[in-house]
């Protein structure tokens, strides 16, 4: 799925540029603070809430641990800490507390068959694995590596782990990518030289080092370092895939005496390749990686081993180069080795890209998540017949699900509520919440009732969207009252604003504020059929830009007390660019608009983008041989008709849409004499993710809107 989607937003006022001079800053020296009565959601409380982290279940089904990252306001960060409940319910119990960050938590068991708790946690002083009793006590390191660890699973007999590291391919041990590291950084000389794409990527300049898998062998529930073996040496690739990519994407053979894993090894080819491919290496690292889905051209990844270690299932996208296409569920018979029988899909009628599988305990059903009309939903399906049955209990997005006995543990959230830890049996009934980490903010909050609605967009096929009403909204003192807009864009394109509780773009900030939230899934976005996803290709500022004027349209007149005269519309990445292209090409409908990590050319953004497979598949093409395709739907060619007030936001280390584009737009609006602002941030990527950044990101922004709308 495309990941240039949306941004995070902003924390205390650090100051805001006005004109050509920065601002002091302003601003409460606590901008969070405790809740002080019943009050309308805000910002602070977006940041201030509990984050809720992936659940792992112990072998015999009865505890869960999970993390939970809490606002750590002095050091302008979150810092996550391990919690256990029992699958039945009962009282959550806190199982580490350090200033460093425990996460990523999963079960192992010792020689003597006790059980035990891994993860992953910064506290020696870099990020390496640690273990603890489920029953309490001191946490233990069981690898104390001279590289950060980044992912890790254990193997199913305990006594392996496969270590996520970055290493030099060439390297013969991890001491040699140490002290090339450290070489490195002692240089004076500050010059890169690069002789082939990817250079850079997301936020990070490329440097030699890739994300190895290395093995390690335990004894006493502590690694060997001296034997830790590079099962990828020599490979240019990474696995997992930067930037995203973690333990998901590796798994043991159920023997224990091998690792599968996706990579995309494509050389010169990395920065226009999607061809991820499964590849398996034994720990021992005495053989070379070999391809295990050579045949496939597009994406193989999430490699899951059936419960009695005969079927090898994984998602693959059929075609080349296309990161938004439909994930298939592959299942291959391995019982008389890796290499198989032959491949098949399961569920291949089955029009939705499942996300996340989990075999059931009895290895005859897999359960998914997937988006589907407006929400992310849970399903069942039948291994053997491709029969698929939703499991979801309620709307809303549902997500890690985690087999616990006969039952499921899973993550649930919606527009309203943010994410907590649920069970429910294998049958999707008698949903209950094992987590309440927000319970008390959210009952000091009011926040606006949310609906979905659907339309005829374009070709008159329907297009779903969500209106949230502004908090106050049906109080009977507003009976007669009209409601300003904020008419918000979602990014990928290849993406969906739904049922979900955002951290990034919340709607529940603006329905606070005073704005009725419109949300349109317009042509382009997933949930809805492959078919509807790839119809935005070649087609940019077409599809879309007709739902979303429909959209509009058929929100006001859902909710007569929407004030269709006072509107703002809002995006991030492909929302930023769609804003870009309203102001040029529906330049007379709103009183403000807000450009985030926007593209204003296209034909340079392709230039000066990394990841060249996704303006190659959605504009068609190369543009010294289409430069038809760049320029169809391209916003800088109609600034000339740009009048609307613009804020416009940018990253500095945004390496997926440069900050020159957000530059160029400021650049645009002030030359025409437009009202405009620029809030630039120098230390943040396509998203904004530090919480001072993000409450200064939200505070400014309303406070556009408040000044174009009230």
């Amino acid at each position: 799925m495309r990941r240039i989607t949306l941004v995070f937003a902003s924390l205390l006022s650090l100051g805001h540029l006005t004109s050509a001079h920065a601002a002091d800053p302003v601003g409460p020296a606590d901008p969070v603070g405790p809740p002080l009565g019943k009050h309308p959601f805000g910002v602070r409380d977006l940041i201030a809430f509990d984050r809720i982290g992936e659940p792992a279940v112990s072998p015999d089904g009865k505890l869960v641990v999970y993390g939970v990252s809490r606002l750590d306001l002095a050091a302008n960060r979150r810092r996550s800490d391990l919690w256990l409940v029992a699958a039945a319910g009962g009282e959550p119990r806190r199982l580490t507390s350090h200033e460093a960050s425990d996460s990523s938590a999963t079960w192992a068991r010792d020689e003597a068959g006790r059980a035990w708790i891994m993860f992953l946690s910064s506290r020696s002083g870099s990020s390496q694995v640690w273990r603890i009793s489920p029953d309490g006590g001191e946490a233990e390191p069981v690898t104390q590596l001279p590289l950060d660890v980044g992912a890790f699973i254990v193997a199913p007999d305990g006594k392996h782990l496969a270590l996520a590291l970055e290493v030099f391919p060439d390297c013969a041990d991890l001491a040699c990518t140490r002290d090339r590291s450290d070489a490195l950084a002692k240089r004076q000389a500050s010059g890169k030289i690069y002789d082939e794409l990817l250079f850079r990527h997301w936020d990070t300049w490329a440097d030699g080092r890739r994300n190895h898998i290395v093995a390690v062998p335990l004894a006493g529930g502590v690694a060997t370092t001296n034997a830790a073996v590079d099962i990828m040496r020599g490979v240019v690739a990474d696995s997992p895939g930067k930037p995203f990519g973690g333990s998901e994407e590796l798994t043991f053979t159920p023997d224990s005496q091998a690792i599968v894993f996706a990579a995309r090894i494509a050389g010169r080819e990395e920065a226009w390749s999607t061809n991820f491919d499964l590849y398996v290496a034994p720990i021992d690292g005495k053989t070379a990686p070999k391809n295990i889905t050579p045949a496939s051209p597009g994406t193989d990844s999430a490699p899951l081993f059936s419960p009695d270690g005969k079927t090898l299932v994984w998602l693959s996208m059929p075609r080349a180069g296309y990161e938004s296409d439909r994930y298939r569920m592959m299942a291959r018979d391995v019982s008389a080795g890796i290499s198989g029988a032959g491949d098949r899909e399961i569920a291949a009628n089955w029009d939705r890209s499942p996300g996340e599988l989990a075999f059931s305990a009895n290895g005859k059903s897999l359960f998914a998540t997937a988006d589907d009309l407006g929400n992310r939903g849970l399903f069942a399906i039948d291994v053997a017949t491709g029969k698929v049955k939703s499991l979801s209990p309620t709307a809303g997005t549902f997500g890690a699900p985690r087999v616990a006995g006969q039952g499921l543990i899973v993550m649930r959230d919606d527009l309203g509520t943010p994410a907590e830890l649920y069970a429910l049996g294998s049958d999707g009934k008698g949903l209950r919440a094992l987590t309440h980490r927000n319970g008390a903010r959210l009952a000091d909050t009011t926040r606006g009732d949310f609906a979905p609605f659907t339309f005829a967009g374009w070709n008159d096929e329907t297009v779903h969207g969500w209106i949230v009403k502004p908090v106050g909204y049906d109080a009977p003192a507003n009976a007669g009252k009209k409601w300003p807009v904020a008419f918000i864009i979602h990014g990928g394109p290849q993406g969906s604003f739904g049922n979900h509780f955002h951290y990034r773009w919340n709607s529940q900030v603006y329905a606070a504020a005073g704005y009725a939230a419109v949300l349109i899934d317009f042509h382009g976005s997933t949930g809805y059929g492959q078919a509807f996803t790839d119809s935005i290709g070649g087609d940019w500022g077409g599809k879309p830009l007709e739902d979303l004027q429909k959209g509009l349209a058929a929100a006001l007149a859902k909710e007569p007390r929407l004030d269709g005269e006072r509107v703002c519309a809002l995006g991030a990445s492909y929302g930023g660019y769609m804003v870009n292209w309203i102001a040029g090409a529906w330049p007379d409908r709103f009183r403000c608009l807000v450009t985030h990590d926007g593209n204003l050319d296209e034909r340079m953004a392709y230039f000066n983008t990394e990841e060249l497979w996704f303006p190659e598949w959605d504009h068609r093409g190369l543009p010294w041989e289409h430069p038809d395709h760049f320029s169809k739907h391209n916003p800088i060619d109609l600034v000339d008709k740009w009048k609307t007030p613009t804020l416009v936001i940018h990253g500095g280390q945004d390496f997926r849409v440069v900050d020159t584009q957000g530059m160029a737009t400021f650049t645009a609006l002030q030359r025409r004499g437009i009202p405009s602002r620029f809030l630039y941030f120098p230390d943040e990527n396509h998203w904004v993710l530090k919480p001072a950044n993000s409450i200064l990101w939200h505070d400014t922004v309303l406070e556009w809107l408040a000044r174009w709308t009230r």
